[in-house]
């Protein structure tokens, strides 16, 4: 009646497939896929679409037809199912009160609040569960939400744009913002999809006040992230683009720590321990995704420390400056794709190592 072992892969191919269909409108919560099997046919199937909304296994079930006894199917999902009242009920009891057989769990959720509590309450109604089918794919999926919680703090995105020959910017920063753009219309279209599916944007005093950036979203659709700053005594003027009322802002700074409308000010000592205290405070307000957008020394020292998931670097090839502000010193693999005219490199940290920094570890 049931499916073989060889089939699951099969199957959890298929549930990983759909999951993507949530992104990004389901962050923070992870992209999940849910598959139902019958006699080897697929019959029902959903992914977690929006968050705050109901889970893969609530509309896989929904769109489960009729004349189909769940007593006989199999139910393949690529995250552990919860067991917990959140936003939704738990998956994991209306899995048992529609009393499936079996159910296939490609990895277990690494939230405290589930973490094998979902399979264990399947196993004590007598459902017989499978676990760890394709599950170094299901954990690349949701590399965000697994490093947020394994790892107690956000995963971390950094990127630049670079001129052909390394240089971020020229120097003197010209007063004409768009003398200095390096990236052209498609990469930065990029660029804000990016910040699309961060929920934190962090950048330093220097690259607000060389490029009075807004950090919002205008070349692309989806919520607008926390704009973290970084500005230690307090410097930046309020006119300043950032301090918009469009979004959120965490100001990080030496003098205080207060509530001011959409501003919050946020007091943290610099020294050696600043960046992970930064980091577990971000943990703290449920910030899974940053992406840190510079400048060259407060990138240079998430390279340094280690503290990053993943690099991307846009290369106008058809610009040499001559002279400026250098990139980040980064060792970048060959391979590329094009953004328009623009090349793009990505860099997962399990792929490659950052050359060694030579710059300043003070970052604000």
């Amino acid at each position: 009646m049931f499916e073989g072992v060889m089939d699951h892969a099969v199957y959890m191919k298929r549930a990983l497939e759909i999951a993507q269909n949530g992104w990004p409108a389901a962050l923070p919560n992870p992209l999940v896929g849910c598959v139902i099997v019958k006699d080897g046919q697929i019959v029902a199937e959903a992914a977690h679409l929006v968050y705050g909304g109901p889970h893969a296994e609530v509309n896989a079930i929904a769109a489960l037809p009729s004349d189909v006894d769940p007593r006989q199917c199999t139910v393949y999902v690529t995250l552990e199912p919860c067991s917990h009242f959140g936003k939704t009920p738990p998956c994991a009891d209306l899995l048992i009160s529609r009393e499936f057989q079996r159910v296939i769990v490609a990895v277990k959720d690494p939230n405290p609040l589930v973490s094998g509590k979902g399979i264990a309450l399947l196993e004590q109604a007598g459902i017989q569960v499978v676990s760890g089918i394709a599950e170094e794919e299901a954990r690349q999926l949701n590399r965000r939400f697994f490093t947020f919680h394994e790892q107690q703090r956000p995963y971390i995105v950094l990127k630049w744009a670079q001129s052909q020959d390394g240089f971020v910017s020229r120097f003197p920063v010209p007063a004409n913002r768009s003398q200095n753009m390096i990236s052209r219309e498609a990469a930065q279209v990029l660029s804000h999809e990016l910040r699309a599916q961060s929920q934190a944007i962090l950048v330093g005093k220097n690259t607000v006040l060389a490029d009075n950036p807004s950090l919002t979203l205008r070349l692309a659709k989806g919520r607008q992230a926390l704009r973290v700053v970084l500005d230690r005594h307090l410097e930046i003027p309020k006119q300043m683009s950032v301090f918009s009322e469009e979004a959120p802002v965490l100001i990080v700074n030496e003098e205080k720590s207060v509530q001011e409308g959409h501003l919050t000010y946020l007091k943290i000592k610099s020294g050696a321990s600043f960046l992970k205290d930064l980091l577990g405070e971000l943990h703290k307000r449920g910030i899974q995704n940053l992406l840190v957008e510079g400048g060259t020394r407060i990138l240079q020292v998430f390279l340094d420390e280690g503290l990053w998931d993943e690099v991307v670097v846009v290369e106008n090839p058809d610009l040499r400056l001559g002279s400026g502000i250098s990139a980040p010193i980064f060792a970048m693999k060959n391979s590329f794709r094009l953004v328009g005219e623009d090349k793009v490199f990505y860099h997962y940290k399990n792929e490659t190592l950052p050359a060694n920094g030579a710059l300043s570890r003070e970052i604000f």
